[in-house]
């Protein structure tokens, strides 16, 4: 055993070690300085070629101003709020340093100071080093600065150094970003919004942040940053910074602030890459959006400027030829959404987000959610019946099999008993007329994209199997409607960048690679991790998915996108339209290049989603017209000069299914070639008779069986679905929406 002695001395040089640590440290350290703190960085972009797409950031968006200029308000809120005894302490807290060395020596993340003067210290020391040294080195400028600086020294360079979201770094900048005025102009009421901002703009800014975090949504925000200004106020009010009087009058109305603004260099199309980018960078990355918004990254991605600006051209020629805003009320409020992503690869290559930012479109309608695809899901119904059968078949099922396409369809669940409604009515499946297809193939049901074939055949694979062949495919389970027989018919809303990169797993003969926006980011030279290209998966059987191809080349060469023959080279796709003609699109491939189109009308004040009947001047807009020509406008151009090596040869696939003495089509019977409409008028869902040609202004009332087919276009009938009702057990499908928010192109919280 040690005698007492041997403890002592080691236990005093082991003390006076640490003091004379603490006394080197704190000889090292300087005090941080604002002016140096504002040199912040651009971030700069670069095209797939390594040429410069834009260099933007907060650099230019920061000015320090001294604390005369800072509104009393504006220090008491943050007092109130952050750090009560700021005018009394020491400047450090020992208890929230402790938990945050005990946090990251278990290796979790670790933990800003709690007191105004660390998080001053930390606000000029930002750095992706998350590291026990810069931990105490914080703690040594802390104590430093609480013993050289006044505390209104302190608290102005707390101000000056924050983010307060939207690039705005510091108080000044704020206040001009927020409120389009100085600093010292604001009121108290004001102050305690920004104030609200600094527990974290992503969440707090009631313009919402669902491009980094899905649920910073408007709504979601706004709710949060209320709350927290009324607490931040009443706080001001119990510790005396506010009489009655003025808390009285603060609290009266919440300020709601400026709506979001374009910076320099983000304009065009050019706003919705850095934003993909930018959104890719802090997914794959331990990059805090604070830290990346400092600047000083170099970020390499995969858009390719050729086709960025072809994508762009060819949607401003549709829109000049076909849409007349000015003249036309029902051409108003129009959208297209595109993305286009390499096969086999990921890469996305180009897409179109909207007007811009410099139009107060700030939504990226390349990765909106809210917009349902409509019939562009049936190809996925059909894969899971090749990959899994039905359950009543002996393995795959083949695209030759004859299903019932006759309209208002009794729908049987697997033990032969019909579907029912939520009151306990059989659910009808409609389809566009009362034409009695009679049992057809469902390579004959895709190419006039018929209903009632792909509801039944979803309901005898299972709807569960048809999501997960989607999911494995590219499309993210939060955009997945609910598995009722609509599912069959494209309730779903993923983003055009996962239609897309879903398409491309066809053409890549089932290899799926998730998509990607991002082929390396630098910051001082030396490459961040996580950036590699994604790992390419088998998704589907090889044959599964040549045979998908297979069909809906079909469609194109016979069926409801005759326009993309135009392209002039072998190309598959599928339209789609859906219920109250709330959008149209088009999703085609080449072997090369997969790209989807979405067309859609939306309210601007809550983005909730608008029929497009008359739109255009055409009684209803269908996916194989305007979407259609869109896509083929695009693709002759992004692939101009390169091969047309066409597709795999479809090996024949699994058993066929052909009912006996089923109802045969009337051999005479020409069907008016047709996309898709609106719904039928009401009818009780237990009625059997007919209903006459639908307008396209009539609606249908009787919910999730009221999917329906349109009316006239190029070719074959296209099936909506419906946003009414759901059988009892569902919840109501995510259709007739709203297109504001982010689908998500990278999965996680962020989307």
């Amino acid at each position: 055993m040690p005698s007492w002695r041997l403890v002592a001395g080691l236990f005093i040089g082991f003390f006076g070690s640490l003091v004379a640590v603490a006394g080197i440290g704190y000889a090292m350290v300087g005090i941080p300085k604002e002016d140096a703190a504002a040199k912040s960085e651009n971030n700069v972009y670069y095209w797939k070629d390594g040429t410069q797409m834009v260099a933007t950031g907060s650099g230019q968006n920061r000015q320090n101003i001294t604390i005369d200029k800072i509104p009393k308000a504006m220090r008491y809120a943050v007092i109130s709020a952050e750090n009560k005894t700021f005018y009394d302490d020491s400047g450090i807290d020992p208890m929230g340093i402790a938990r945050a060395l005990a946090n990251m020596a278990r290796g979790g993340d670790t933990q800003g100071g709690s007191t105004i003067t660390q998080q001053f210290v930390k606000n000029t020391y930002l750095s992706q080093e998350q590291t026990l040294s810069r931990k105490f080195k914080e703690l040594f400028i802390s104590i430093k600065v609480g013993g050289e600086l006044t505390k209104d020294e302190i608290l102005q360079g707390y101000l000056n150094t924050s983010y307060y979201g939207r690039g705005a770094y510091g108080i000044q900048a704020a206040a001009q970003t927020y409120y389009g005025k100085d600093a010292v102009k604001l009121t108290p009421s004001e102050c305690a919004f920004l104030a609200a901002l600094l527990k974290g703009p992503t969440y707090y800014d009631p313009a919402g942040n669902e491009n980094l975090d899905k649920s910073a949504t408007p709504q979601a925000n706004r709710e949060r940053s209320e709350e927290r200004w009324s607490w931040i106020l009443n706080e001001m009010r119990k510790d005396g910074r506010l009489t009655e009087a003025q808390y009285q009058e603060a609290i009266k109305e919440y300020p709601k602030p400026q709506g979001l603004k374009a910076t320099k260099g983000m304009t065009g199309q050019i706003s919705y890459l850095v934003d993909t980018a930018k959104r890719y960078v802090l997914n794959h990355s331990n990059v805090s959006q604070t830290e990346f918004d400092q600047g000083g990254y170099q970020i390499y991605t995969t858009f390719e400027k050729d086709k960025v600006e072809a994508l762009t051209k060819a949607v401003k020629k549709i829109e000049k030829e076909r849409l007349d805003p000015e003249n036309r009320e029902l051409d108003k409020h129009v959208q297209f959404g595109a993305a286009s992503v390499k096969p086999n690869d990921g890469a996305i290559v180009a897409l179109y987000g909207g007007a811009g930012y410099e139009n107060n479109h700030f939504t990226n309608n390349a990765d909106t959610s809210g917009v349902p695809v409509g019939s562009t899901w049936k190809p996925f119904v059909l894969a899971a019946a090749m990959e899994h059968g039905t359950y009543n078949s002996n393995g795959p099922l083949s695209p030759m099999s004859k299903y019932n396409g006759n309209d208002k369809l009794k729908v049987r669940n697997q033990d032969g008993s019909y579907v029912l409604d939520k009151d306990d009515n059989v659910f009808l499946q409609r389809n566009e007329s009362p034409r009695p297809w009679g049992y057809i193939t469902l390579r004959k049901a895709m190419e006039q994209s018929i209903n009632t074939p792909f509801v039944q055949l979803g309901w005898d694979v299972g709807m569960s199997k048809v999501r997960d062949v989607a999911q494995a495919s590219g499309i993210l389970k939060d955009s997945f409607a609910t598995l009722n027989p609509s599912f069959a018919l494209g309730t779903s809303t993923p983003s055009a960048i996962r239609m897309a990169d879903a398409y491309a797993t066809f053409a890549a003969s089932g290899k799926h690679t998730d998509p990607y926006s991002v082929l390396e980011v630098k910051k001082d030279g030396q490459p961040l991790s996580g950036f590699t290209k994604p790992k390419v998966s088998q998704a589907m059987p090889e044959n599964v998915a040549n045979n998908v191809t297979d069909v809906l080349e079909n469609v194109i060469e016979n069926g409801t996108a005759q326009n993309a023959k135009a392209l002039g080279r072998a190309a598959a796709g599928k339209t789609g339209t859906t219920d109250e003609n709330k959008s149209a699109w088009f999703v085609g491939y080449t072997q090369q290049l997969s790209t989807a189109v979405a067309m859609f009308r939306e309210n601007p004040k809550d983005h909730r989603l608008l029929s497009m009947n008359g739109t255009a001047g055409k009684d209803s807009i269908h996916g194989g017209d305007i979407p259609t020509e869109l896509w083929t406008e695009y693709m002759k151009v992004a692939l101009e000069g390169k091969s047309d090596p066409g597709f795999p040869e479809a090996e024949e696939i699994g058993e066929i299914h052909d009912a006996v003495g089923a109802p045969s089509p009337t051999p005479s019977f020409t069907p008016e070639p047709s996309e898709s409409a609106s719904p039928s008028p009401s009818a009780s869902p237990s009625e059997t008779e007919v209903s006459p040609s639908p307008t396209p202004s009539e609606s249908c009332t009787f919910g999730w069986q009221c999917n329906t087919n349109g009316g006239a276009d190029t070719a074959g009938t296209d099936g909506g679905v419906t946003s009414s009702p759901t059988p009892t057990g569902t919840e109501t499908d995510n259709t007739g929406g709203n297109a504001n928010g982010n689908g998500g192109i990278f999965g996680g919280p962020s989307g």
